[in-house]
């Protein structure tokens, strides 16, 4: 037997043993080809070797890694590919939906990866959790959609890949509410390390980043009268909603890149599957966390009807999102105890905050005919698709090569609010119905709704059944504040699409409709036709160990129990002021570097522009 710091090898292994352990061998002993051929088989490190007999609940061939990660979603494919930088560190992912290409084609897998194709996975479960909340009792007891990614990727291979930070005083206030160290100034560079921007670098934008982020290409005269109007109305222009001014209209961000999505499994996971020492399993239903005691040990997960084990030498990583890493707390026993015991789960830690403070965005469709014939209805015609397809499959360009969702904004609601509290996406087209049924006729709409909800919900075990989706109650519109805050939203979008800029294109107004005009029936509208934005949040706050609601603290370790982190949206602890996609990455790059013990990234004092004066709403 050879000994060495990190590694010991065995100089005669049972090909069946080498088999069964799957793990790595280190580059630089160069004793096995890294190979995918069977003839050339890895051999493993102490940090993915057999577990110890003596482990609780084991025998003597289960497999272990320095790191398993639960989820390759937005934050899990990150974290993959920076904590697998250390070559003695292994790392495996688990994720239980399917890769987000077929034989590694982005072509055969074109419904992730054209942009424009992105509403054909919302009408199945097959890259789609498919979630629904109980009835909202504020709007007519109607149940709610929500889409969330089970793929490579996550919900970044299904989201719109409109690319929003959301505003500097976001984390500010997240370091008020207990995650210290999670303040603008250090999380900006964290947005930066992740980025490369077609545009090039500055002090806010990345240039060098894995992720690629560009701007619209199709130049529809429908944008730009949408930015037009909303100075009219006396808004500013913002040349960058993501850097010194996100208040304003102007062109959005999009993790579109030479024409196809650029989804974190695209920008992290493929990259780092070189390395001999990251391991990515798919169709893994990770069912609980496995616990010595306090300290989690690994996790036991079932995969192609069989049940399996992994435990993890340095710590276990849940990057399932808001909805699925909460799930998989409370049936591991970590959550609020008399919850967990009414589901016959033993308590391992009593965390009522677990699945708490569930934070979402509302948003509905302000919807305008087009008396031009330059929407994207035609486009939606069977003849046409085809053409747009062929031209997207054979060059990557053209109507496919977008999500068109390529103008919008953010507007205050009134006086005294120090930040935009309001969002626009403006696309140049109809949606109904999640995008689900195709759109009647030529028309545009925004897309809007207040960004701070103060409607707080909750998610609960629906059973101790790793299968049965959680009961996910939002509690939308419960409070008056969001009630009169989306009354304004509908408002305020009218006043926009009235300004002269659309004169050459205004048709009669499809939604609300010119016969909703009174508060209370702008009222009836919102309760009937507003639908989740798709950014559930906030479930595994981060805050400070005498926060009743926190679960993780700021180092994303979660309270009470050892070697145990959550890293993706549930952890912040409010809904930030935009879409989640790109916070979701940064907190992942940061906690990576947390994980790793690297000297926190900074950038002190950074400008951030203020309203010259908040005696008025503009």
């Amino acid at each position: 037997r050879l000994s060495m710091s990190r590694i010991r090898v065995w100089t005669e292994i049972p090909r069946s043993l080498i088999k069964d352990c799957r793990c790595y061998c280190s580059r630089t002993l160069g004793l096995f080809s890294s190979s995918s051929s069977s003839n050339h088989l890895r051999c493993f490190s102490v940090s993915s070797s057999y577990r110890n007999p003596s482990s609780p609940n084991v025998g003597d061939k289960t497999p272990s890694y320095s790191y398993v990660i639960v989820g390759a979603g937005s934050a899990g494919c990150v974290l993959a590919n920076r904590l697998s930088e250390d070559s003695h560190e292994s790392v495996l992912l688990l994720e239980a939906g399917p890769k987000d290409m077929w034989f590694n084609s982005v072509r055969l897998s074109w419904k992730i990866h054209m942009p424009a194709a992105l509403t054909y996975n919302l009408c199945d479960n097959k890259y789609n959790w498919y979630y629904h909340t109980l009835a909202q009792e504020h709007m007519n007891n109607r149940v709610m959609y929500w889409p969330r990614g089970r793929v490579w990727g996550g919900s970044s291979a299904l989201n719109a890949m409109v690319y929003i930070r959301g505003h500097a005083e976001d984390y500010n206030r997240w370091q008020r509410e207990g995650a210290e160290g999670w303040d603008y100034d250090h999380c900006l560079p964290y947005f930066r390390k992740a980025q490369c921007h077609e545009l090039g670098a500055n002090r806010y934008r990345g240039g060098s980043g894995p992720l690629h982020v560009s701007r619209g290409k199709t130049n529809n005269a429908l944008h730009h009268a949408f930015i037009e109007a909303g100075q009219q109305a006396g808004y500013p222009f913002t040349d960058d909603m993501n850097g010194y001014q996100q208040e304003g209209l102007g062109w959005m961000d999009m993790t579109i890149h030479k024409g196809k999505r650029w989804s974190t499994a695209s920008a992290y996971l493929r990259p780092a599957l070189k390395r001999p020492n990251l391991r990515a399993e798919v169709r893994c239903l990770t069912t609980r966390i496995l616990f010595d005691g306090n300290r989690a040990v690994g996790v036991e997960y079932t995969q192609n009807g069989e049940k399996k084990k992994v435990f993890a030498d340095k710590e276990v990583i849940l990057s399932g999102g808001a909805i699925n890493s909460p799930q998989l707390l409370m049936l591991s026993g970590v959550g609020n105890a008399d919850d967990l015991k009414h589901h016959s789960i033993p308590v391992i830690q009593h965390l009522p905050g677990v699945g708490s403070n569930l934070q979402d965005h509302l948003e509905l469709y302000v919807q305008q005919q087009c008396t031009q014939p330059i929407t994207l209805y035609k486009a939606q015609k069977p003849v046409h698709m085809v053409k747009i397809g062929l031209e997207w499959l054979t060059m990557f360009t053209g109507y496919g090569a977008t999500a068109h969702l390529e103008s919008g904004g953010f507007i205050r609601s009134r006086p005294n609010v120090t930040h935009p509290d309001i969002q626009f996406h403006f696309l140049p087209s109809q949606v109904i119905d999640h995008g689900r049924v195709a759109s009647k006729i030529e028309a545009y709409q925004v897309h809007v709704g207040p960004m701070r909800s103060t409607s707080i919900g909750w998610m609960k075990l629906r059973s101790a059944d790793p299968l049965d989706h959680p009961i996910l109650q939002p509690n939308y519109l419960s409070t008056d504040v969001d009630v009169w805050e989306f009354r304004e939203s509908v408002k305020l979008s009218r006043e926009i699409f009235a300004q002269k800029a659309f004169d050459p294109f205004r048709g009669p107004e499809v939604q609300p409709g010119p016969q909703v005009q009174s508060d209370a029936d702008i009222d009836a509208f919102v309760r009937q036709k507003a639908d989740s934005a798709y950014h559930p949040s906030c479930t595994c706050k981060m805050g400070v160990a005498s926060d009743p609601m926190a679960v993780v603290d700021s180092n994303t370790r979660v309270l009470g129990v050892e070697k145990l982190r959550v890293v993706d949206a549930s952890i912040m602890p409010s809904v930030v002021s935009g879409n989640l996609n790109a916070p979701t990455i940064m907190i992942a790059e940061k906690a990576a570097d947390i994980i790793k013990g690297l000297p926190a990234l900074v950038d002190l004092k950074v400008p951030v522009y203020q309203p010259p004066t908040l005696e008025t709403q503009r």
